[in-house]
């Protein structure tokens, strides 16, 4: 695109919007001023008109087309581009799977195409279109020039009533409705639904005075720095933890100078303050939204929460749900959240959030967690469903909400709360003693965790340590490598928390689904990501990433036992060369006269099943090994556990698997070794009474699940359900879970 094109495109857009010519002649002028600025061939606009996209204008494709090529939402590339509302940039558009031929349009002589939608009220009303006879993919200048152009052409046919109002939305069933998501922070709350905010819909985009717009700008920014810091200063937590990073993070992003600079460029192109912000809001959004790094998709939050808080203070807009107050039990109910927003809200009547998005790694789940406020995601229809004012029943146990309850289910409910209540009392009647079978076996109860704030699970529960404390957060919440010293404190901070309790750290597990933005997976995209280039495999590739967490680990454990584990071991010679990293950072360590650990032991997780096959070459080298049951099962049975046709294949007490898992424990325990059990699997009653079974005798599971488990465990006698077991095992189609209930039922076990 020629230097300047955006801006002469402004000027000469603000001359036909103020024109008084009908407003067809405005768009086939639109059309003429796109295609000749942009040097393009074609210019199209397709507008919704009674449900369907109509071509309104055109230059390039013939005149015939104009009112007679249609398409529905969905069809055809116009079609996909108004159902996404996200551009398309395509070199070669017949390839595209979506791509749908019209042949009054003669666009057979075109083979690039690109569009963005025109977006009112988050709405699409209509696609811009531009085509070129050779293949080209076209600039990120160019689409953000389109974007650009298709915020001002969103006001023009809003003004000259071109499209159609909103349709109503259908009724909603005033009954109740249940919903199920993704349970992103635990806990049952109920009340009234509280609607977050929207974005603010921008209605004036063209600059009339480019200066005034720059001085409201500036003044923007000020006041929302200022907001920023007095937002964060009232962040009320009970200590210090990995929310300190998360809002310092946010704070830098409040801060950049990159984004300002771009809104002002905006401005001086000739946008209104809004539409400049809106503009760099987009860019943002095409650029983030479709990169495959978990942490880049999800730092768009942050940035979209920015954008529209920076509008709204420009703008001067009324003012928030959360500054106007909570008024009673309120649960937030929002399509995402940034995670200043949520810090606004009154937490004396903050119950609950309810997210149409989100996800476990997302800035607001780690704050609601800091927070103590249940959080439930990835709700299908969340905000068409449910109406402002609902009564709203939120169980981030299951990952459910329900709205419009029937009083019989709010009774329900409270008696679920009360008897929750209950068994946490129960449960910490227990905390002091120890988890020991009534016929004398003692089991180890650790538990799992991620971040500092998790190490207060420890006394709440009185475990034993930590079984297995994930690595990776740091690393997925951090733009570039978490410096040395960083990990240094994170690390050090755990130990201190822990006291005399052990802790076993799993090195770092990113990759597959977990992708980072500075290790090289950006564009890598696997069909099975839980297979794929991820944990040791990745570690081992970008070994000074390892090298580095080893190196804060040792230096972190100074003058204590260091327990570290690498997960995805699958070959000895994987195991050998983490081995050879690890002696590598003692000697380095030792070179620099620093003090270390005073001692180090090593072990490896066992789920990839061939390692099974090769434990005598690889006990002799470890201290002890950990059963990851979550990955372990799936590729035992072959049943990706997030698909929910394959439930019920996903069986821990299958058989086949319980008997493989009896082999590994076995070899393991004659070998010397301690081995413990990690994952789900140990953190359900009746499944962990089926490990106690096979020989298992320590369990690291989520704290939730101590109470359960020790109840269990303090209900049970072991050793004639071992002899059980071992014929349950043997004897060919056994159904080991209707056997394990008949047993609780006659002994009294508790599986609550």
């Amino acid at each position: 695109m020629p230097t300047g094109s955006a801006r002469s495109i402004l000027r000469r857009l603000h001359d036909v919007m103020a024109s008084r010519r009908a407003a067809q002649a405005k768009l086939d002028e639109v059309v003429a001023i796109i295609a000749e600025e942009l040097e393009s061939d074609v210019a199209s606009i397709y507008l919704l008109r009674d449900g369907v996209l109509e071509l309104f204008a055109t230059r390039g494709l013939l005149p015939e087309a104009v009112h007679v090529t249609r398409l529905a939402i969905g069809e055809g590339l116009v079609g996909t581009i108004a159902a996404r509302r996200a551009p398309l940039n395509l070199a070669e558009a017949s390839l595209h799977p979506a791509f749908a031929y019209r042949p009054e349009t003669g666009e057979e002589r075109f083979h690039s195409f690109a569009g963005v939608p025109i977006v009112r009220r988050e709405r699409a009303v209509g696609v811009l279109a531009v085509q070129h006879r050779e293949p080209r993919e076209y600039p990120e200048v160019e689409i953000e020039a389109l974007q650009t152009v298709a915020m001002v052409l969103a006001e023009l046919i809003a003004a000259a009533g071109l499209v159609g109002q909103e349709p109503a939305a259908p009724a909603r069933d005033p009954g109740p409705v249940r919903l199920q998501g993704l349970k992103l922070v635990e806990g049952l709350a109920r009340g009234r639904a509280v609607f977050h905010q929207p974005r603010i819909a921008i209605t004036r985009t063209v600059a009339e005075d480019p200066e005034a717009e720059l001085a409201r700008l500036e003044a923007g920014f000020r006041r929302l720095r200022e907001e920023v810091e007095e937002m964060l200063s009232r962040a009320e937590f009970a200590g210090p933890g990995d929310h300190d990073e998360i809002l310092e993070s946010y704070r830098m992003f409040a801060l950049d100078e990159g984004w300002r600079r771009r809104i002002r460029e905006g401005i001086e192109g000739g946008l209104t303050a809004e539409a400049a912000i809106e503009t760099v809001a987009q860019a943002n959004r095409l650029r983030l939204s479709a990169a495959p790094d978990l942490y880049l998709r999800e730092r768009l939050i942050d940035l979209e929460d920015l954008s529209n808080r920076l509008v709204r203070i420009v703008s001067g807009a009324a003012s928030t749900a959360a500054a106007r107050g909570l008024e009673g039990p309120s649960i937030l109910v929002a399509r995402n959240l940034g995670p200043a927003e949520l810090l606004e809200y009154d937490r004396r009547h903050l119950r609950g959030v309810a997210l149409e998005e989100g996800s476990l790694t997302a800035h607001v789940t780690i704050l609601a967690r800091a927070m103590g406020i249940p959080m439930v995601g990835r709700l299908p229809d969340l905000r068409r469903k449910v109406a402002e004012g609902d009564e709203l029943l939120l169980d981030g146990m299951a990952g459910a909400l329900v709205a419009r309850p029937a009083p019989a289910l709010v009774r329900s409910f409270e008696s679920q709360v009360a008897l929750r209540a209950r068994r946490q009392a129960d449960f910490a009647r227990l905390r002091d003693l120890p988890a020991e079978t009534r016929d004398g076996f003692r089991i180890a109860i650790l538990i799992n965790a991620g971040l500092r704030s998790d190490m207060s699970a420890l006394d709440l529960t009185a475990a034993d340590g930590i079984g297995l404390f994930r690595t990776e957060f740091q690393f997925l919440v951090s733009a570039t490598l978490p410096r040395r010293e960083r990990q240094v404190a994170l690390y050090r901070d755990v130990l201190a928390a822990a006291g005399n309790r052990p802790v076993t750290f799993r090195t770092v597990d990113i990759g597959g689904d977990k992708s980072v933005p500075y290790v090289g997976t950006r564009g890598l995209r696997e069909e099975n990501p839980a297979m794929g280039w991820r944990a040791i495999r990745l570690a081992l590739e970008r070994r000074g990433l390892l090298a580095a967490q080893v190196r804060a680990l040792l230096e972190a454990a100074e003058g204590r036992t260091l327990s570290l584990m690498f997960p995805m071991i699958a070959e000895p010679w994987e195991l050998d060369q983490a081995l050879a990293v690890v002696a590598d950072a003692r000697r380095a360590i030792a070179r620099r006269g620093r003090p270390g650990p005073a001692r180090v032991e090593v072990g490896c997780m066992l789920e990839v099943p061939v390692l099974a096959e090769v434990l005598d070459e690889v006990l002799p080298k470890v201290d002890f090994v950990s059963i990851g049951t979550n990955d372990l099962t799936q590729f035992l049975l072959a049943a990706d556990r997030g698909n929910p046709r394959l439930a019920t294949r996903y069986d821990w007490l299958s058989r086949g698997l319980l008997r493989f898992l009896a082999r590994a424990v076995r070899d393991v325990q004659a070998a010397g070794r301690p081995v413990t059990v990690c994952g789900e699997m140990g953190g359900r009653p009746i499944e962990a009474l089926a490990l106690l079974a096979i020989g298992v005798e320590r369990l690291s599971i989520t704290p939730a699940a101590v109470g359960p488990i020790k109840a269990m465990i303090r209900s049970t006698r072991l050793a004639p359900l071992r002899a059980a077991m071992a014929d349950w095992l043997d004897t060919p189609g056994t159904d080991i879970r209707a056997r394990l209930l008949e047993v609780a039922e006659s002994e009294g076990i508790l599986l609550a």
